[in-house]
């Protein structure tokens, strides 16, 4: 059982999971009018399948709203906690009230337990994902691991993810959208905007795999790198003439360092095929 399937067994029962017994012993439901309802500020979901909101509205209009939502009481009426899927499906099913419990006055705990709740119940995309991470890292002062803790996933799922809000907005987008994959987008990280736009489009005109993408990005780092270890010692014109040569030479990247007693000549190759062809012309045999 994965991580995040062991999480949602454990953490993913619902409120009564969530909230003290105490707190969990409220009234019966009562039906309240559905525009005096004010959405969950903490909702992280901020994708809405149709086609799955209709199906449930065509189940309201046949049965009616079966499990109460939940919402707490404010000065100009309510505020939802957990079913906002329910009450966009009460509205297309024509419906003015819905059934609701009705909590104490929400603070920092409840809101806190809210947006729990919608991460454990939710199948949220990535970036929603990143973001109500950063809402309980921001606005509740949670460490990384306390999230960790909470939502039922290890640490480095939730430092990953969190990672994913530093992306450019098209990048970002396409995450949301499901037109690339969280793997894409953890690849690009690092790369400067331009680069971050240009590998996108390229990795969704041609369907790259993830390991794709990442040779692509590590490739576009290394003149960067390599420049900055140039800058960082003494040039050497011999040992750069040798490197260009050898380049030239094997038709892929070569490398030289020199070390106190010699150096290391780094010759990289990116496919079994390639493997087989510099193989041939260095040993003038076959692999």
């Amino acid at each position: 059982m994965s991580t995040r399937q062991a999480g949602r067994s454990g953490l993913g029962r619902g409120l009564s999971a969530l909230i003290p017994q105490a707190v969990a012993a409220a009234p019966a439901p009562v039906e309240i009018p559905i525009d005096q309802i004010e959405r969950n500020p903490r909702q992280p979901r901020s994708v809405f399948a149709e086609e799955g909101l209709d199906q449930l509205a065509d189940s309201i209009r046949a049965h009616g709203v079966l499990q109460p939502i939940v919402v707490t009481e404010t000065l100009a009426g309510y505020r939802l906690v957990a079913g906002e899927r329910r009450i966009r499906a009460a509205r297309l099913a024509g419906l003015d009230r819905i059934p609701a419990v009705v909590r104490p006055s929400a603070d920092r705990d409840q809101l806190e337990l809210s947006l729990v709740e919608n991460l454990q119940r939710a199948d949220l995309n990535p970036m929603e994902e990143a973001t109500a991470f950063r809402h309980l890292v921001e606005d509740f002062g949670l460490t990384q691991d306390e999230v960790a803790t909470r939502v039922g996933r290890a640490r480095s799922t939730v430092a990953n993810t969190l990672r994913l809000l530093d992306l450019e907005p098209p990048v970002r987008e396409a995450i949301a959208a499901g037109r690339i994959s969280e793997g894409h987008g953890r690849a690009l990280l690092g790369l400067s905007p331009t680069a971050q736009r240009e590998l996108l489009a390229l990795a969704m005109a041609r369907s790259l795999s993830v390991r794709q993408v990442e040779e692509l990005a590590r490739r576009l780092r290394e003149p960067a790198a390599r420049t900055a270890r140039r800058a960082a010692r003494p040039a050497d014109p011999e040992l750069e003439r040798v490197e260009e040569d050898l380049r030239r030479a094997l038709g892929t990247k070569v490398s030289m360092t020199r070390t106190r007693r010699g150096g290391r000549i780094v010759i990289e190759f990116y496919s079994d095929e390639e493997l087989g062809r510099l193989y041939d012309r260095l040993t003038g045999g076959s692999a």
